[in-house]
This record gives structure tokens, sequence and C-alpha cells, in this order.
């Protein structure tokens, strides 16, 4: 049996942001953020500097069309996301992991 990719475990959370204010997909930010905190950052400018720091991976890997987002993009995208449903993904998620 096929595991789920991490994607697919946040599927079902909801994009808080306008559409015309979506210059990067929220599968995008999330797994950016993921690999982030993995790698030991822990605030939106580390973030953003590890997405950087890794721009070429990323790019290639998630097809970024507007580069790494800021690290105003990222606080304000978590920010106002359903905290508890994006728990709910991540445990589900953490299985995969």
């Amino acid at each position: 049996m096929a595991k789920a990719s991490l994607f697919e475990y946040f599927s079902s959370l909801p994009d808080p942001r306008l559409d015309r204010q979506k210059k990067h997909q929220l599968p995008d930010i999330l797994f950016i953020t993921i690999c982030a905190v993995l790698s030991g950052a822990d605030n939106w400018v580390m973030i953003e500097e590890f997405g950087k720091s890794k721009e070429d991976w990323f790019t290639d890997t998630l097809k970024l069309q507007n580069g790494i987002p800021s690290h105003d993009t990222f606080g304000y995208v978590f920010s106002a996301l359903d905290i508890n449903l994006f728990s709910q993904c991540f445990v589900s998620a953490s299985l995969f992991l």
C-alpha cells in the first residue's frame, strides 16, 4: 500500500488568503516551513533565509514561480490558518514522516 504524500495530508486545510493575494501556493509555504523548522529555524525570518539558501532545490522541487515567500508572507499565512485543523493535518502527517 502506497503512503500519501506530505501534500495530501494538508489538502483539507483551506487557504485563508484572498485569491488576489496568492503569489505562493499554500502547500509550498507549508513544505518550506516544515523543512526549515526541521532544520532548526524557529522564526519567520529564519524560515525565509532557509528557503533562500535552498532556493534552487525548492524551485526545482516545487516549481515556484515567484521565488521564496517573504518572512511576512509566512507569518501572515500561519496567523490566518485554522490552527486546530492545521494541528490535525500535522499529526496525521507526522505519522508519515
